[in-house]
């Protein structure tokens, strides 16, 4: 193929309709619709999200096309997120890609929702070199990553019950911020004291991690608190709750990068968003001599330009997916 690579990345794993269009490595047009319903039942609903996907994803997918000045013939292929993700969800969003790549006879490739968050950093320059290692944190994953190739990867550590991003969700929930909440701690966090209070951290071997002990410990401390006492002390209780969770997962990290000898480290998923956890990240790498890379914050939650970035280096390697294979395949790496 002698002209430019045009992909379409389709991501509905979870609450995100999202649509990118990819050009000769290039992401020219990102468009993300959220959904808000879940708000009221404090997480999302599976079967109202899937409902959901199947209003917004053609009315995305179109201006996401308009926005990269596309037309649908000049696709050469469409990447779709396989899983790991919601049900109902991944089926709209699979059987959309599917059906429209059958319809332009253009190959459709499936993409790991993981791999695409690690990938994400990817997207802009610079870009990191391999091997490095990735620290991948969202609301259902916690992963240490050593990343050989693009799409060579093996996890070194995990969460093994609650992901970070959950933790945060839920922390902030008892805390009666709504959901989701973790954004709202970091907010209130930033005029608060990290050491006003004392949280304790969850000791996993290796490179593992967990975050149900420090969801338990926060809820035996808030119960006994008014609603007056929380507000009073909302943003040292921030501070001090996001300061323990940052440095479990960051512990971790400086272990592994020790023990690898690999000094270029990534953060990749939603949590990567978290202020706090990029400003000491950052002072570790000076610490350390790392060099750090994190995807602009669009890149960091749930986005189609993840999913074209990795389609984009799965067309070039000719990992195509067959049309009547399953939508929900294994996962055996990450």
């Amino acid at each position: 193929m002698n002209h430019p690579l045009t992909i379409l990345g389709i991501e509905s794993s979870c609450d995100e309709t999202a649509a990118s269009v990819i050009h000769g490595g290039k992401i020219v047009s990102s468009v993300v619709t959220s959904q808000l319903m879940h708000q009221k039942y404090g997480g999302v609903v599976p079967e109202l999200a899937a409902r959901a996907h199947e209003t917004n994803i053609m009315p995305v997918v179109t201006a996401a096309l308009e926005e990269a000045a596309i037309q649908k013939s000049a696709l050469d292929g469409i990447g779709f997120t396989q899983g790991p993700g919601l049900l109902g969800p991944l089926l709209v969003g699979g059987c959309f890609a599917k059906s429209l790549a059958f319809s332009l006879g253009i190959p459709l490739i499936g993409v790991h929702h993981i791999q695409a968050h690690v990938l994400a950093n990817f997207i802009d320059d610079p870009k990191p070199t391999f091997p490095f290692l990735c620290l991948t944190v969202s609301g259902g994953h916690t992963q240490i990553i050593l990343v050989k190739d693009y799409f060579s990867m093996e996890v070194l550590g995990a969460t093994q019950d609650d992901a970070a991003g959950e933790a945060f969700d839920k922390i902030a929930h008892l805390m009666g911020f709504g959901y989701p909440g973790g954004a709202l701690i970091d907010r209130y966090a930033q005029e608060g004291n990290p050491q006003a209070f004392d949280f304790p951290a969850a000791h996993m071997p290796d490179f593992d991690f967990s975050f149900s002990g420090i969801k338990t410990a926060f809820s035996l401390f808030i119960q006994n608190k008014t609603p007056e006492y929380i507000r009073t002390n909302r943003a040292d209780i921030c501070a001090s709750i996001q300061a323990i969770l940052v440095r479990m997962l960051l512990d971790k990290l400086v272990k592994a990068a020790q023990k690898s000898g690999i000094s270029t480290i990534a953060l990749a998923g939603g949590v990567a968003v978290n202020s706090y956890l990029r400003q000491q990240l950052k002072q570790l790498a000076q610490k350390h001599r790392w060099t750090t890379f994190i995807p602009a914050i669009t890149y960091c939650t749930d986005n189609a330009a993840m999913v074209a970035i990795t389609a984009y280096y799965k067309y070039q390697l000719k990992a195509f997916a067959r049309f009547t294979s399953p939508s929900l395949p294994r996962y055996p790496i990450i």
